[in-house]
């Protein structure tokens, strides 16, 4: 799937966003990372039809599942990213509610 110029300044944004507010220093290759798993749940049926039929405040718990899943299975593929999500609740709470609103928002176009 490939991504438009507006995709890719979104996920630049989100990783800018994070190093300026934790001090991370999270790189353009970092971008595959968070880029996959969205992938994923763009993906997803369900939240295909959650996004589809539900406010996005109702959106949030199946999306909620869904980003813990991905991130799980992707783990492996970038354990400082995974650590730092899980272990910072503000820094996990602030990802996931970007790539939300951004998953929510390309679900309805």
């Amino acid at each position: 799937m490939k991504r438009t110029k507006e995709q890719e300044a979104l996920l630049s944004e989100i990783i800018n966003v994070l190093n300026d507010r934790f001090g991370t220093n999270f790189e353009e290759a970092d971008k595959l990372f968070f880029d996959q798993i969205e992938s994923e749940l763009m993906e997803d049926e369900t939240l295909q039809t959650q996004a589809r039929v539900k406010k996005m405040d109702t959106f949030k718990f199946a999306f909620n599942d869904k980003f813990i899943d991905k991130l799980i299975g992707r783990m492996d593929q970038n354990q400082e990213i995974f650590e730092k999500i899980l272990e910072d609740k503000i820094f996990g709470d602030l990802v996931k509610q970007l790539m939300m609103k951004k998953i929510y928002k390309k679900l309805n176009e």
